[in-house]
């Protein structure tokens, strides 16, 4: 939740920035940039938090195909946007663009943050008691 903050804040701030520099129509393609890899991101980092925590051994598995069903849904998402009148109309390519590109890049940045400072075990240890002295994985 704290990369949902992150991101939404540094979205927010950019808007603003953009609502200064070249008026509305900057500030509402950095927030429908923003928004978008935020709620797909967060949807695919939900999921692989499922998934770990239901089965740890699927957890690679599940975060790659995650990943790659995020970037074809935000692919999507923006080539239906370019198709539609709204993207010439109402919001800005450039500011969308980039929007898309510095959420996603503050999305990782945030993910990197959050997940090396977690407690994560690597490896179980083996009991004291009992008599099994291999390497203590399952």
């Amino acid at each position: 939740m704290r990369t949902v903050g992150v991101s939404v804040l540094a979205g927010m701030l950019v808007a603003a920035i953009g609502w200064l520099a070249q008026g509305p129509a900057a500030a509402w393609s950095v927030l429908v940039g923003t928004a978008l890899v935020t709620v797909v991101f967060s949807g695919g980092a939900a999921a692989v938090n499922v998934v770990s925590g239901l089965m740890p051994e699927a957890a690679l598995m599940i975060a790659l195909l995650t990943y790659f069903l995020q970037v074809l849904l935000v692919l999507v998402a923006l080539a239906a946007l370019a198709d539609s009148a709204v993207l010439d109309e109402k919001l800005d390519r450039g500011w969308v663009a980039g929007s898309v590109i510095g959420a996603t890049l503050i999305w990782m940045a945030g993910q990197v943050a959050v997940t090396t400072r977690a407690r994560i075990p690597i490896f179980v240890l083996p009991d004291r008691g009992s008599d099994d002295h291999g390497a203590g994985t399952r």
